[in-house]
């Protein structure tokens, strides 16, 4: 990354700090500084300066290729939730109450979701099988491709 993109790096660290988005940034350097970036410029400075990333991905939670129709389903939502509270991210109240409401449907139905994506739906809960030890009934092979990036 050219040194000269970033005018003040204690800014940026202080938005990252606020949680802005990338998109945010891309907006604001464009406007205060007249630069053009593009998200990837603001995940390498992230990553290069040790930030936490914002977002939680976890492969074992979601390890398929999602696509993109289905990326906003409920099931899938709640899976990601998950991923951030046993990332000990902090959750809103809400989410507390919707993630405990999910899990305890799962529970109730003896139910795992599964991922589907030849469907329209995408996302079905199935019955709990011999070997599914978590949220999520586990495919052979993952498909994801958004592993996260931070793992070595």
């Amino acid at each position: 990354m050219p040194a000269t993109k970033i005018v003040n790096e204690q800014e940026v660290i202080r938005w990252f700090e606020e949680g802005k988005t990338y998109q945010w940034m891309i907006d604001e350097y464009k406007r205060k500084y007249g630069i053009d970036t593009v998200a990837s410029m603001w995940g390498n400075f992230r990553r290069r300066r040790g930030l936490d990333r914002r977002i939680t991905r976890d492969d074992e939670l979601i390890p398929w290729e999602v696509k993109e129709e289905h990326r906003w389903k409920y099931p899938v939502a709640m899976l990601r939730i998950e991923a951030r509270k046993r990332d000990k991210r902090e959750l809103t109240e809400n989410e507390e109450d919707r993630l405990a409401s999910w899990k305890e449907m799962l529970k109730e139905e003896g139910a795992v979701v599964h991922y589907d994506p030849e469907t329209e739906e995408g996302f079905f809960y199935v019955p709990r099988q011999k070997g599914d030890d978590d949220l999520i009934h586990k495919p052979a092979q993952k498909t994801t491709t958004r592993r996260n990036a931070d793992n070595k």
